[in-house]
């Protein structure tokens, strides 16, 4: 795989701030030089969102990634917002089209579909009980695309009110997360902090409830192997780490920017590079 920049190499990237730690550039510039596409995706450090925006525009960028902390307020500068990021409320891929000579906007969110498809690969969602744990952002938008798929959503948090408001507008039952020992369903999904470094020792439940799921998902991948996927491992679930919810909502990007078929064994294989571990160490 080799990559050759010069005047025609079509740009991509990830906005917001900080970008420098993401893992994307490591899997997105693998498969469009394995897809042989004279494209580079870079990170964009932006300060100013309006002005970053504008400058996207201005320098011919045909897509980027959005993280923390532009994913809502990057909405009102969008042309375009497909019906699922606008009921999630936030938006984590642009396209950026040229239409009779103007450049427009267009804001979708793949983050949904990440977790979809890793879970997915080990259960099928559709009549799924799945308990979500969070009210933040990333609980959001795994709680409305759980519910496309067909599967019934508890929500589960720490904070009543932001926990009961996610829940009116997801039209899900809301428990409080400091009584979870009487949790069950099919699936456990964290959309928490909770056990992401420095303060890997900590899980956001206890031990003694994830016998009860078949499948446990972590959206932390600092460390891959958190306290919950490891005491889950030890319950007989079948586990899944966050890398695979960030690797198939860039494979959703990739195949949207380009029309092609993303090569995703490549970018997980990458992926995993970039965090210096190897696939087989996390093989169920």
């Amino acid at each position: 795989m080799v990559m050759t920049i010069n005047g025609q190499t079509a740009l991509y990237g990830i906005i917001g701030n900080p970008v420098s730690h993401s893992l994307s550039p490591a899997m997105h510039n693998a498969a469009f030089a394995e897809l042989g596409e004279n494209s580079v995706y870079l990170p964009f450090p932006v300060l100013d969102l309006e002005a970053g925006i504008a400058g996207l525009k201005a320098i011919g960028v045909k897509g980027v990634s959005v993280t923390i902390p532009y994913k809502e307020a990057v909405i009102p500068l969008l042309d375009e917002i497909d019906d699922v990021a606008r009921q999630i409320g936030a938006v984590n891929t642009i396209e950026i089209h040229e239409v009779e000579g103007e450049k427009r906007l267009c804001g979708s969110n793949t983050d949904w579909l990440g977790a979809n498809c890793a879970l997915s690969e080990k259960i099928s969602l559709r009549g799924a009980q799945v308990v979500l744990l969070g009210a933040g952002g990333s609980a959001r938008a795994l709680g409305f695309g759980l519910q496309q798929q067909g599967a019934h959503v508890v929500l589960c948090s720490r904070t009543e009110s932001r926990g009961r408001a996610l829940a009116r507008d997801l039209g899900c039952l809301w428990h409080p997360l400091d009584e979870s020992d009487s949790l069950h369903g099919d699936v456990l999904v964290n959309a928490t902090s909770v056990g992401m470094q420095p303060a890997i020792q900590v899980s956001p439940v206890s031990r003694v409830i994830l016998s009860r799921f078949q499948v446990v998902m972590d959206i932390v991948y600092a460390p891959l192997v958190t306290r919950l996927l490891s005491e889950a491992k030890v319950a007989g679930c079948q586990v899944i780490n966050g890398l695979e919810m960030l690797l198939y909502q860039g494979v959703a990007q990739f195949e949207l920017w380009t029309g092609k078929t993303a090569p995703v064994e490549l970018m997980r294989q990458k992926l995993y590079q970039a965090t210096g571990n190897t696939l087989t160490e996390f093989e169920n």
